[in-house]
């Protein structure tokens, strides 16, 4: 049952992918920056590539991109946003590229949706010698009161322990390992660089609707966990009225192909 949920969950966005597109953040630079330090050349494999978020921050940084993505409708998102850039169907299980032909693999609040057990080998197939596999993650800074206050009125549905500065270091850090076997890569390190989103209640809103447990929950419950949050905004000084930063992180989890 479990399984089968989380395969729900993961093919689950094309149904949403305009608003994919117009509401997830970006992600910070500097933290795309440093998940590329330790990669021996420029070529770099955005995989779950989604509508293109961190393919446009990787084209900004001038490295030689190519994205793959699974989800029909979120690669047009991508093409459309992103003409110039190579963007192929495929999937992390089954990468269309040949071996060794990339120096550094990222994935953008994707690689907890990989089955590593196969796709962990495949990442290593078309990663060169020594070359980087790092996933990246957008987190709201629960640290900031209103944040907090934010995911206790949300649920888990809606904001999970991926999402938030306090939990993402646990949840993610054996994310890199294949389910079974050898592991093909090193161990990893975390960082988490300063990011922010800016929002009004309703984009706020409309962006958290755009999260996989969301989107597959039945249309009575979401309507009422939507307006749950719409009501928590309404009553906070920070987010009543007009727009606001969103207090966010990226965070990377980084490792090297044995």
């Amino acid at each position: 049952m479990e399984r089968d949920m989380r395969l729900r969950e993961a093919s689950s966005f094309g149904a949403a992918a305009v608003a994919y597109a117009e509401h997830r953040p970006d992600y910070a630079p500097a933290a795309v920056r440093w998940a590329l330090e330790p990669a021996s050349g420029p070529r770099v494999l955005d995989l779950g590539a989604g509508t293109g978020k961190l393919t446009a921050t990787l084209v900004a940084l001038g490295v030689d991109v190519i994205a793959v993505e699974p989800d029909p409708a979120m690669l047009a998102e991508l093409r459309r946003a992103q003409p110039a850039v190579r963007a192929l169907s495929g999937s992390a299980e089954a990468i269309p590229l040949p071996d060794s032909s990339v120096d550094a693999v990222l994935a953008g609040n994707a690689l907890h949706w990989f089955d590593m057990a196969v796709a962990g080998p495949e990442i290593s197939r078309v990663l060169a010698p020594g070359g980087i596999l790092a996933g990246l993650w957008n987190v709201m800074d629960n640290r900031v009161d209103w944040v907090a206050g934010l995911d206790r009125v949300s649920g888990s549905a809606a904001i999970g322990p991926r999402d938030t500065l306090g939990n993402w270091r646990a949840a993610t850090a054996g994310l890199h390992l294949p389910e079974t076997g050898v592991a093909r890569f090193g161990s990893p390190e975390q960082a988490e660089f300063p990011h922010g989103q800016r929002r009004t209640a309703d984009s706020l809103v409309a962006t958290i609707a755009t999260r996989a447990g969301m989107l597959v929950m039945p249309e009575q419950e979401r309507e009422a966990t939507l307006g749950r949050i719409r009501a928590f905004l309404a009553s906070r000084p920070e987010t009543a009225s007009g727009e606001f930063t969103l207090p966010m992180l990226t965070g990377v989890l980084r490792t090297r192909r044995r």
